[in-house]
């Protein structure tokens, strides 16, 4: 199926209140999600995307790159923050609310984590956090609502240090830490696809870790400010392994991936599923062939997800227990659209979209 078609049959699905299912829902066996290349005109790898709808999106990258595409792809618009790519910035995290609000985090020791935030599609922007703490790594951001967001850095005296804001990016401030777990030993976020830190809802919060013992996932239900540990069933153990991606569909059902990143490295068990919101998680019985640092669910599914990794591209028909793969193109991060849309993000300027 084309990719206008799928999208017709999706609105029409849509726009139909007793329809439970989409056309993502229904595919037939010899059916695959199909990523469609769009032209970037840049060799930058993307591990920071939003996908605002089938039509607009944002991508964030390295060498201080951001792009903005309104047309589905078909042209991509530099709108990188204005010295970015003299610094060589490495966007690893962007958040949009429409074509032109998006908020976009840059990442490193010290000063090199940087916030910026643009409200006319990135035509100006404002440099609205930089971090002067040498012992801060800011890793990604994400958002409640269009005024409400969060972000954060890996341990910092022993635990993470989330910043806060209630003006939509504009400005922000460090929350206090007396609600925070303390970090295991060599604990620590990974900047890989902007989904160490998601949302759901107005006021959950979850945050993926590796590098230590054990891989766990945090949780808040007040937006950051008290915070609860979970062990997941992903191997870590090394600096190398542990959940890279998290996706929750609602505040109870969530899928996180993760694996060991480094290639030629096996990544097993490198999937698992919460059906309570991250108290608890369920290793994959089924789970992708390789290390995936993105996940994303499918638009209106209760049980269609798709995984992205280097090696290829993963779909879940049944919530995250069983994957297979679909696709073997890169891509490092994945994001879908209320009316339909995905969209994945990666190396040598890799973006793509899908449709069945």
């Amino acid at each position: 199926m084309s990719w206008g078609l799928c999208a017709a049959a999706l609105t029409a699905t849509l726009a139909t209140p007793a329809a439970a299912a989409t056309p993502w829902d229904r595919h037939r066996p010899g059916e695959r999600p199909v990523w469609t290349l769009t032209d970037t005109g840049t060799d930058a790898r993307f591990r920071g995307l939003a996908a605002v709808d089938r039509r607009t999106a944002w991508a964030a990258g390295s060498k201080g790159t951001v792009l903005r595409t309104t047309d589905g792809g078909r042209h991509w618009r530099d709108v990188s923050p204005p010295g970015a790519a003299q610094e060589a910035l490495e966007f690893r995290d962007i958040e949009a609310f429409d074509a032109r609000r998006a908020v976009a985090l840059a990442i490193g020791e010290g000063e090199a984590s940087r916030v910026f935030r643009t409200d006319d599609g990135g035509e100006t922007w404002k440099e609205s956090f930089r971090n002067t703490d040498a012992r801060a790594f800011y890793d990604c951001l994400t958002f409640f609502d269009s005024r409400h967001g969060l972000a954060m850095s890996d341990p910092v005296d022993g635990k993470y240090r989330i910043l806060s804001t209630a003006d939509g990016g504009r400005s922000w401030r460090v929350l206090p830490t007396e609600g925070m777990p303390r970090a295991q030993d060599g604990e620590a976020g990974f900047a890989a696809s902007g989904q160490c830190l998601v949302s759901s809802g107005p006021r959950d919060v979850w945050l993926a870790t590796g590098g230590a013992a054990t891989a766990r996932v945090l949780h808040s239900a007040d937006r950051g400010l008290t915070w609860t540990a979970a062990e997941s069933t992903i191997p870590a153990g090394d600096p190398a392994r542990g959940v890279f991606g998290l996706a929750f569909r609602d505040r109870h059902h969530g899928i996180a991936v993760g694996g060991d990143y480094r290639a030629g490295e096996p990544s097993p068990d490198a999937a698992a599923v919460t059906g309570d919101g991250g108290r608890s998680w369920r290793q994959a019985t089924t789970p992708p062939a390789a290390y995936r640092s993105g996940v994303a669910w499918l638009p209106h599914s209760r049980s269609g997800a798709l995984a992205v990794g280097p090696t290829g591209t993963d779909l879940t028909t049944d919530g995250g227990r069983t994957w297979r793969t679909v696709d073997t193109g890169s891509y490092d991060t994945v994001d879908c659209t209320p009316d339909g849309g995905c969209w994945a993000a990666g190396e040598q300027g890799r973006v793509a979209r899908a449709g069945l």
